[in-house]
């Protein structure tokens, strides 16, 4: 479960990168009931709120030849000593620590075999204002070609606690993910061995999506489809888990949409 009390290692922000930002504002709108605030003449980009509360961010993708996708940031206490963490463990800095002004202070990388996610070190911001609500993140998750390897380089840079279970059918091992010091209840994510087909978005290269909790399935999915998005999954039932469909807005950023089961 992701909560706003969060602590180092914990998904904590996320923002999307598109081309077209008034599109993607009234896709995200329709799909998951956001509002769009921009954030003035200046920048093109700008917050999605939910009943008022901060989910998440979205902005115009300005770095050549750099796919629309979500970005997923994770608390921590020193930006500069993770930093210093990913490149010991071979991952490369695409954005270096930065102060947001009073904000915060974030930075941008990529895991060694190419997925890329940010951290962020609180200021006045802590992060968004609601998850683990209807039209709020819930979850978020790495599809890689390397689980031991996510293993090894998240586990140096975050202290992540990992836990593997069997997939349903036998279908291979899937791995959560809790911030270190906290007990399960608080598992954030989880992580997933895939084959070269199933990594054809990122070109091959690991990627993390967010989970995004939604009253009714079925009705989000019908949003996507008639709002310029695509299905590649489902809706499908998951045992102990919910009712869930992964999707691509019209920019092909992909995003999960699951309604739990309750209890």
């Amino acid at each position: 479960m992701i909560t706003t009390d969060f602590v180092p290692g914990s998904p904590c922000m996320l923002d999307v990168g598109v081309p077209d930002v008034p599109a993607a504002a009234s896709f995200y709108g329709a799909v998951l009931g956001w509002d769009y605030e921009p954030m003035g003449e200046e920048i093109e980009g700008g917050m999605f709120r939910k009943d008022g509360k901060m989910v998440a961010g979205l902005g115009r993708l300005t770095e050549e030849g750099a796919r629309p996708a979500w970005m997923i940031y994770y608390t921590v206490a020193d930006a500069d000593a993770t930093t210093r963490a990913v490149e010991a463990g071979g991952g490369t800095v695409r954005v270096a620590p930065t102060d947001i002004e009073q904000w915060g202070r974030m930075a941008q990388y990529s895991d060694p075999l190419g997925g890329q996610f940010a951290v962020w070190q609180p200021g006045e911001s802590k992060g968004v204002d609601l998850v683990d609500a209807p039209g709020s993140l819930c979850w978020t998750e790495l599809y890689t070609s390397d689980a031991g390897g996510a293993r090894r380089f998240y586990g140096d840079v975050f202290g992540w606690r990992f836990t593997d279970m069997p997939m349903p059918g036998g279908e291979g091992t899937y791995t959560l993910i809790t911030p270190a010091g906290q007990p399960e209840d608080r598992m954030h994510g989880g992580l997933l061995e895939v084959g070269e087909d199933a990594l054809s978005l990122a070109g091959g290269r690991p990627y993390w999506h967010p989970v995004f909790a939604v009253a009714d399935c079925d009705a989000a999915v019908a949003q996507v489809n008639e709002n310029g998005g695509t299905v590649q999954m489902g809706p499908v039932d998951a045992e102990g888990v919910g009712r869930m469909a992964l999707c691509l807005d019209p920019f092909k950023a992909d995003f999960v949409l699951l309604t739990p089961t309750q209890g």
